[in-house]
């Protein structure tokens, strides 16, 4: 299969061409596509004309988000409106990634792919945006909702930890609680779902669902590391406002789970030991 990957510099993007690459695959990161230009859009169908497009791009600095609304939206709704548009003229299907931030967090049990959504966030509200215009504009898509996405090789929450914990004893939120997800996993997940051809939307994130404080803990445990200590989330002063509770679980057929995510915490410190 040609799979042309849109945002293929980010570290989904990065895991997507290693889990890929039995495929022939088109890795475009955004000096190569702005996917919030439609004629850029255009010209990459056309010129590498695949048989699928997935759509790694994302605006996700949560709080920034906040103060950066038109650029959020135009990444995380424009953009895949485009890729919708550009994708459904060609005939080509169209997988996109979203995030469990399109919740509220009060629902009080994981959020299965047919429960209703309700964004507390800028980001929230723009993932949600582009989710919505992909469901309308394309007919055959796949919408892959992940959580908390971390990687060793990657910018994101635990890496931070990572390096802050070689030097200062942390204090981690233990009353938001999500689905850690190791995005070499989610890739792998991916990689199954694009030969089903079963469209619609799906929750791929790490099995089980944990705290902040907990995900770190496990982190540390692994690594050899003190121990956080636990903290209210309301001791951080935060822009955007983030769900309580936003674990994930999947009900949809096909049935594709991901490990449980201390499994992705013991890779993650493996692959962390070996930079």
């Amino acid at each position: 299969m040609k799979i042309l990957i849109a945002g293929a510099g980010g570290q989904l993007g990065r895991c997507l061409m290693r889990s890929l690459a039995s495929h022939d695959l088109i890795g475009l990161e955004h000096a190569a596509l702005d996917i919030t230009r439609l004629e850029q859009v255009r010209q990459a169908v056309s010129q590498h004309q695949p048989d699928l497009v997935i759509n790694a791009a994302a605006f996700n600095l949560v709080d920034d988000a906040e103060r950066r609304v038109h650029e959020a939206y135009a990444i995380n709704a424009l953009g895949p409106r485009n890729l919708a548009i550009v994708t459904a003229a060609a005939k080509i299907p169209l997988l996109h990634v979203s995030t469990d931030y399109v919740f509220d967090g009060t629902l009080g049990r994981p959020y299965h792919e047919f429960d209703l959504t309700r964004p507390l966030s800028v980001y929230g509200a723009s993932k949600l945006a582009g989710e919505e215009a992909v469901r309308v504009l394309s007919r055959r898509h796949y919408v892959v909702r992940t959580a908390w996405l971390y990687w060793e090789g990657g910018r994101n929450f635990l890496n931070t930890m990572r390096v802050r914990a070689a030097n200062e004893r942390l204090r981690v939120a233990d009353d938001q609680f999500g689905s850690p997800t190791y995005a070499p996993h989610l890739a792998e997940a991916i990689t199954r779902l694009i030969v089903t051809e079963a469209w619609g939307t799906y929750h791929f994130a790490g099995a089980g669902g944990a705290s902040r404080w907990e995900l770190v803990r496990e982190m540390c445990r692994n690594l050899g590391l003190d121990e956080p200590l636990p903290v209210a989330a309301s001791t951080f002063a935060t822009l955007a406002a983030r769900p309580r509770y936003s674990v994930l679980t999947t009900i949809q057929d096909p049935r594709i789970e991901l490990p449980r995510w201390q499994e992705g915490v013991a890779e993650f410190a493996r692959g962390s030991l070996e930079l």
